[in-house]
């Protein structure tokens, strides 16, 4: 039942108005003055408000003015009854009860149809902002939760990336020495890369590139570094890249890990026989820069056209040889060291990628980091849009 407050210093129209308003079903309080009005209001919080404009002491438009400062009251429909013809007119009268926050305007003396009336529709107002204020509310609440998840979701997908980057290891020393470059994106990557000794004499080196982003692409790009690391793979001999692969790809088909598959690239150095074997599945090439004089580097790109990881369990893989010179330099990445949107909207490209680290790798040793801080100049984009994953691989 709506609630409806009466103020009126004339005690007929007080009586004939809560009788009116009683019979039409509303729950009717009145007030013989603007104070008593005042305290009525902020005790009842009524749906609508019909005050008289002309009382002693304090008149309609002050007890509207102080009505209009409490935001509990914010929604109740305010009626100023005047005896000087403001609603028929008189635009001086209007303007200023509307300044002073009325929303309805009735002449006495009043015609009792004319009240019902504006009394329906100022409460059907009144009920919308109320509807839309707890829409409101509703809507804050939403938004809370939204920012308290998010927050959440954040701390985890940093927590998350903390881990993958936890899992990377540590720089080789020796007679192979190694550097890394991991920058993650703004998301989740799939990104993982490893070069561990598989016995005295043979190292095995891969960098491998889950498709998509987020936690499913991070947990597979985990799980197959895990295997790699363990040797499990059954019947498989993890000196023979071709035979490594094809072990992951039996594994690892995308119909069964959430249709997602993965880039490779597999190398195992001998270092006695200075040979490196390797095979590739779908990843960019690696480089393999050689030092044929003071002035000259050759550059040979290790790539193959063998499929990724997951696509078909038919794929036939293929190792390639080649032998290592001394001061040799192997260099592995993701293809987010290369797919750089530029301030122009084009992308960057392996081939300009490759023109960059050709040129440095003749600054004898080639500076990783000066590396990646030209890359990023190249980047018209706060983040990367990928992870970044570099592994330089020095044969001495």
């Amino acid at each position: 039942m709506f609630k409806i407050l009466v103020i009126d210093d004339d005690p007929i129209v007080r009586a004939v108005l809560k009788s009116t308003l009683q019979k039409q079903g509303y729950e009717t309080t009145v007030a013989s003055n603007g104070e008593e009005g005042i305290t009525q209001a902020q005790l009842l919080r009524p749906a609508l408000i019909i005050c008289d404009w002309m009382m002693s002491h304090v008149d309609g438009l002050e007890v509207c003015r102080r009505i209009r400062t409490d935001p509990e009251l914010a929604t109740t429909f305010f009626i100023l009854l005047t005896a000087r013809g403001a609603a028929r007119g008189e635009e001086e009268d209007r303007v200023r009860g509307l300044d002073a926050g009325a929303d309805e305007f009735i002449s006495k003396p009043i015609e009792m149809n004319e009240l019902k009336a504006r009394v329906r529709a100022g409460l059907r107002l009144h009920q919308l902002n109320q509807d839309l204020q707890s829409q409101k509310q509703v809507l804050e609440i939403l938004n809370q939760d939204l920012q308290t998840q998010k927050q959440i979701l954040e701390a985890e997908l940093a927590e998350a990336a903390d881990y993958v980057r936890s899992l990377l290891p540590s720089p080789l020393v020796g007679a192979v020495t190694t550097e890394n470059l991991f920058i993650p994106s703004a998301q989740l990557g799939g990104d993982c890369f490893d070069h561990h000794w598989i016995d005295d004499d043979n190292l095995a080196i891969y960098l491998l590139d889950v498709s998509g982003h987020g936690v499913g692409s991070a947990l597979l790009s985990v799980s197959v570094l895990n295997v790699l690391r363990s040797q499990s793979l059954p019947n498989t001999n993890f000196c023979q890249p071709s035979e490594v692969l094809k072990g992951l790809n039996h594994t690892f088909q995308m119909r069964k890990h959430g249709d997602k598959y993965f880039t490779i690239w597999y190398g195992v150095y001998h270092r006695l026989k200075r040979k490196l074997i390797y095979a590739n599945a779908g990843h960019p090439p690696a480089l393999l820069l050689s030092n044929t004089s003071t002035n000259s580097i050759q550059v040979k790109q290790l790539t193959s056209l063998d499929l990724p990881i997951g696509f078909s369990p038919e794929v036939q893989f293929e190792d390639a040889i080649f032998e290592i010179e001394e001061n040799s330099t192997l260099y592995i990445f993701s293809d987010g060291a290369y797919e750089i949107n530029q301030p122009d909207g084009q992308i960057w490209g392996i081939d300009a990628f490759i023109d960059l680290l050709t040129e440095y790798s003749r600054q004898n040793p080639c500076n990783l980091n000066q590396l990646l801080a030209e890359i990023l100049t190249l980047n018209a984009q706060y983040h990367l849009n990928d992870d970044l994953s570099l592994v330089k691989v020095n044969f001495g």
